[in-house]
């Protein structure tokens, strides 16, 4: 099983600024309006959320996850730190 994040911003460059600050890298993906990356494990998720509700002031982004088929919820500042609790509970391991 595999979970999903996705990544959406209107403005141009800014994907690549935050996951280049994130891996630590330049990513060179100026030109897209959206990010998708899959997990096989779910608990790698709460680092990328952890780090995208630290610095949801800073980018003009929107991020989904998908934890189960066809199910999508939108992280934010609101919810960023249950999504992050409910994963460790959900996916002991």
């Amino acid at each position: 099983m595999y979970v999903t994040v996705n990544l959406y911003s209107k403005k141009q460059g800014e994907l690549n600024s935050f996951l280049s600050k994130f891996y630590n890298t330049n990513l060179e993906i100026y030109e897209s309006a959206s990010w998708e990356k899959q997990y096989a494990n779910p608990i790698e998720l709460a680092e990328i959320i952890g780090v995208f509700i630290d610095n949801i002031d800073d980018y003009s982004i929107t991020m989904w996850i998908c934890l189960d088929k066809n199910m999508y919820i939108h992280v934010n500042e609101k919810n960023g730190n249950e999504i992050i609790k409910y994963l460790y509970e959900r996916f002991p391991y």
